[in-house]
């Protein structure tokens, strides 16, 4: 045996009977050849940290837009949040850790500049909507590699495009992420908005604070172990008591930081500076990049701007605005 099918047998051996075996992928959009030494979902995962769309991740917005300082999460640092979350249930679990992480690291690769202020933006926009897990699975099926798309197996796929809301995965692993990207985003949010100065530790209600712990790495280890503790054969779950607790500290966050006027008052800016472009670019099509005058081409000039301002990060936004509405200098 060469090490990929080693891989595949300890899979076998070590696994649990709801975990996706490599071996039993439903396969790739594309025959590839089998890699010698990597199995399908470890090849998935390589193939999407070294795409573009995965590197521009660090320069777009989480929560707060454009903050100064180096510590506020970017898209990119959520994104190994989750997971680093994942891995740890998947491990725990005896699910297949490969798949779960190359779900976590593709989960965001489509999302907008400006967080979710860019996304509602541009979902008002384009024709039929726009929703950062669809686009994320566009991203590895065909934006990618000038086109050809990343090939990845149908399970990274699914888990993708699933990990956020709508139907679930199909796999156990794709379910483990759209958990812990809501125990890393609220967790990370937390720290964010006190650093900012948005809320304090003791704004936190004493309730939710009493059963899951008071800093983010108590709060975290409590929801992971619980989920770890009390999962049912293929249900992922936590205690009631716990799942309660978590419930409530999400609707805190929604009242005291994603709808708090000083947190998002740069927001405000967002919907304006994202019509302008996308109604710019419509205009003048022959400004876009080739990628995006072939897809005007084969698909609309719709779908061509929306990708191309998608893809965007948020310095790269501004800066486009800045060139095409804001006056310069005349240099004589």
């Amino acid at each position: 045996m060469n090490i990929r099918e080693q891989l595949e047998y300890t899979e076998k051996q070590i696994l649990s009977p709801y975990a996706c075996l490599a071996v039993n992928t439903k396969g790739r959009p594309r025959v590839d050849e089998k890699c010698s030494v990597r199995t399908d979902f470890q090849r998935d995962r390589d193939r999407i940290i070294h795409c573009k769309a995965f590197r521009r991740l660090k320069h777009k917005t989480q929560v707060f837009l454009s903050p100064e300082g180096d510590h506020y999460r970017t898209r990119l640092t959520h994104t190994l949040e989750v997971a680093q979350i994942a891995r740890t249930i998947a491990r725990a679990l005896r699910l297949n850790e490969d798949l779960t992480e190359a779900i976590s690291l593709g989960h965001d690769l489509g999302h907008t500049p400006f967080g979710h202020a860019g996304e509602r933006a541009l979902n008002e926009i384009v024709p039929g909507g726009f929703h950062h897990y669809e686009q994320s699975l566009r991203v590895v099926d065909k934006l990618e590699k000038n086109g050809r798309g990343l090939n990845l197996t149908y399970e990274t796929r699914n888990g993708i495009v699933c990990h956020t809301r709508g139907k679930e995965a199909d796999t156990l692993e794709g379910r483990i992420v759209r958990l812990a990207d809501r125990v890393a985003y609220i967790n990370h949010d937390i720290d964010d908005a006190i650093r900012a100065g948005v809320i304090s530790n003791k704004d936190i209600p004493a309730d939710i604070s009493r059963i899951l712990g008071d800093t983010t790495n108590s709060r975290i280890n409590t929801l992971v172990l619980s989920v770890i503790n009390n999962t049912d054969n293929d249900t992922l779950k936590m205690s009631p008591e716990i799942q309660d607790a978590f419930d409530k500290l999400h609707v805190f966050m929604f009242d005291s930081v994603y709808s708090n006027d000083y947190a998002k008052h740069e927001e405000k800016k967002v919907p304006e500076l994202i019509y302008l472009l996308y109604k710019y670019f419509k205009e003048h099509s022959e400004l876009l990049p080739e990628e995006n005058k072939k897809t005007a081409d084969e698909e609309g000039i719709e779908r061509a701007v929306c990708d191309y301002i998608s893809g965007m990060t948020d310095h790269f936004a501004t800066e486009k605005f800045r060139e095409l509405f804001i006056p310069g200098a005349w240099h004589l």
